[in-house]
């Protein structure tokens, strides 16, 4: 039951591995904290997370991850967001940059925002 309701959340991860660890030129520098680039690594962050969490909360092969969904959630996202921006270190024609992984930490909290917006304060 664990990769029925994981499921988006796994292959979503796979998509932002495939684009963030694919070589390719550089995108220009351009300084802006809204820059396509930083708002694509918030959005994709924010998706991945909320997926998660999500996923988390409704499966039943593990308690303990059912109960705590938001805190595996937040957790495994961010880690997966630093180790993929630090391994863009080692590919060709990327580097790493500090303020795209701040966009990817915004992104991974407001997903949990959005999952509280959604699931917790809906007026049903």
């Amino acid at each position: 039951m664990f990769i029925r309701y994981s499921l988006f959340a796994l292959l979503w991860a796979l998509v932002i591995f495939i684009l963030i660890l694919m070589p390719g030129k550089q995108m220009p520098d351009t300084g802006n904290l809204f820059s396509f680039d930083k708002i694509a690594h918030f959005g994709v962050f924010t998706i991945l997370s909320f997926l998660m969490i999500i996923g988390f909360a409704k499966q039943y092969a593990s308690e303990k991850l059912r109960n705590h969904h938001a805190v595996f959630g937040l957790t495994i996202s961010m880690v997966y967001a630093c180790v993929l921006e630090l391994s863009q270190a080692v590919i060709p024609d990327r580097q790493m940059n500090l303020s795209d992984l701040i966009a990817n930490t915004l992104g991974v909290l407001s997903g949990y925002l959005l999952f509280l917006l959604i699931y917790k304060f809906s007026f049903r």
